[in-house]
């Protein structure tokens, strides 16, 4: 007798290949049997009008603070994910000097937009290397995750608060040696930024940003090292596309890796064809030496709410840092000013990359507003108002904020919702240059809202724009990133394989309206969604989420690298 088996559902088994009808046995949390399946099953699941697919691989989260107070990796778990790829962009939280949980929670408070209260009161901070922090994961999560191990918390341990300059030969070998111990713990590769983006929480640049490239090539080669492992970064280019050498200087770290790397994130626009084809020239010259550098790009227009009054992507606009970190009333005098509004906007039309959605100010629409003189304007497009306030829509957008004292919330519209740029969209998912992914999950909590891509996805699929069959839609969800990650056995339903599984209804599936909740550790807020229409995920054979709540179980897997992934051949 199987332990499960799932019947007369319309079987998308990850692969590209037409959805059948078919019934999926499981025992001992391995798929034994797909067809008609004769013998009986301990629990028999009905999947009449439902479709399974292999769960969703989310290849670009920040969970690993999150996974210590919420085994679940919520809300991801509810959209059908049932493994995501943890510590990128160099930022992880392990290894740890005694002592420093306080500089490493203030930094991914601000790079990673992760409250500072929940890291303060979800963590003890009380594990030194890699291996000490994965084992308290293990054994303890709703889903399977995996952790590559961030330059910025190696570079801390060896160099220590004296990151801001070029590390010395012997702390280069130091930083080797403590990557290749966090390896084979079961690190699945290297992350690291050399982004202009990234500062801790004293405003200082992250030390990886001070690394030379003696010293990324040399982490990067340790990698090469080990079976199952990848590469991971993010570069200037990510946001203003790649400069000659930032291309040159790419191909020396996957060269020196021999693994296959991925960045994030490709935005693709109409209005800017010619950067994302730029962007995506590196993959291209990677694979022409039988390399493998993919872009991460996302499948759905995440949720992103901004704010005057809170560190967010707003701080990042030319010349704009100095007038947001001001104190409260000093800020609010400044933009009363005529001048200084016309030069930060004036500033922030100077911007052309990733960041150009936030200064479409006449797009932005209002949400929740905290004054007398706002009620009403909930719901509404900056534009609108600025029409029957004659006035021009930025001198209207700080109105607004300034009369909430910068606690308006604010939701800045997508400018690339145009169908020309859906297209671009669907003309790179069917080249090899990216993959789906860049949601982020798990940080940027109050902000930005991208883990619900699956569900949403399939439901755009389905009944939406449907730019890709609903077949292709699940294949680059699932066996498309666990090659990437060489996970094995995962990624596809196949006899012997994993029974990490999501069962759907195809008629309703999607995402649920975005909404805040406070339920972070000291009551802090997050952005979050329901699933519509997954009827329910296993992870490892046992029922993680059933009719959109979470069971309880803990059946997850830490991955790690040599003994749950191997090294794809991308020759």
């Amino acid at each position: 007798m199987a332990d499960l088996v799932i019947r007369g559902a319309q079987l998308v088994d990850g692969t590209g290949a037409k959805a059948r009808t078919a019934d999926v046995a499981v025992t001992d949390g391995r798929i034994t049997t797909i067809g008609d399946v004769s013998e009986a099953g301990e629990r028999e699941v009905d999947g009449t009008g439902l479709m399974l697919a292999p769960g969703f691989i989310d290849p670009h989260t920040h969970y690993d603070a999150q996974l210590h107070w919420d085994p679940t990796a919520s809300p991801s778990n509810l959209h059908g994910v049932t493994s995501v790829v943890a510590g990128n962009c160099g930022f992880t939280l392990a290894p740890l000097q005694p002592g420093d949980g306080d500089y490493v929670a203030r930094m991914m408070a601000k790079v990673e937009g992760m409250p500072l209260e929940a890291l303060e009161r979800g963590l003890d901070w009380s594990w030194e290397s890699f291996g000490d922090f994965l084992d308290r994961l293990d054994g303890s999560m709703a889903l399977n995750a995996g952790f590559l191990v961030g330059h910025s918390a190696i570079r801390r341990y060896v160099v220590g608060a004296d990151g801001q300059r070029e590390a010395t030969p012997d702390e280069i070998e130091a930083m080797a040696a403590l990557l290749r111990a966090s390896i084979e713990a079961g690190g699945m590769g290297f992350s690291t930024s050399l982004s202009f983006t990234h500062s801790d929480g004293d405003g200082v640049p992250v030390t990886s940003r001070f690394a030379n490239r003696d010293e990324v090539l040399t982490l990067c080669g340790v990698v090469s090292e080990f079976e199952g492992t990848s590469l991971e970064f993010v570069m200037d280019g990510c946001l203003n596309g790649y400069s000659e050498d930032e291309e040159d200087y790419i191909l020396e770290m996957v060269r020196a890796g021999q693994r296959p790397m991925n960045w994030n994130v490709l935005t693709v626009d109409s209005r800017k064809a010619d950067e994302y084809l730029h962007q995506l020239k590196v993959g291209a010259r990677a694979a022409e030496e039988g390399l493998s550098v993919v872009a991460l790009t996302m499948p759905t227009l995440p949720g992103m709410t901004q704010s005057f009054g809170t560190h967010c992507g707003l701080w990042l606009l030319p010349g704009w840092k100095h007038i947001m970190g001001l104190p409260l009333e000093q800020k609010k005098e400044y933009l009363r000013q005529s001048g200084v509004r016309h030069v930060l906007a004036q500033l922030a039309a100077s911007e052309t990359g990733a960041l150009s959605r936030l200064t479409t100010f006449s797009r932005f629409e209002i949400g929740d507003t905290f004054s007398e003189a706002n009620e009403g304007l909930k719901g509404r497009v900056v534009e609108d108002i600025a029409a029957e306030r004659g006035q021009e829509p930025f001198d209207t957008l700080v109105d607004i904020v300034l009369a909430d004292d910068f606690k308006t919330i604010l939701w800045p519209l997508p400018t690339d919702d145009d169908d020309a740029s859906w297209e671009l969209r669907r003309q790179v998912w069917e080249g090899s240059g990216a993959i789906l992914g860049g949601s982020d999950a798990g940080a940027h909590l109050d902000r930005m809202l991208g883990s619900n891509y699956p569900s949403k996805f399939l439901g755009d699929s389905l009944r939406g724009r449907q730019l890709v069959s609903l077949e292709r839609a699940v294949q680059m969800m699932t066996q498309v990133p666990a090659r990437l990650f060489g996970l094995t056995d995962r990624g596809t339903i196949e006899v012997g394989n994993h029974a990490d599984l999501v069962l759907f209804d195809p008629a309703t599936v999607d995402s649920g309206p975005i909404t805040m909740r406070a339920d972070l550790p000291g009551g802090t807020e997050r952005l979050f969604a329901d699933a519509v229409g997954i009827a329910e995920v296993w992870v490892n054979g046992t029922t993680v989420v059933a009719d959109g709540e979470p069971t309880g179980a803990v059946p997850g897997t830490l991955l790690r690298s040599g003994t749950d992934t191997h090294t794809p051949d991308f020759s």
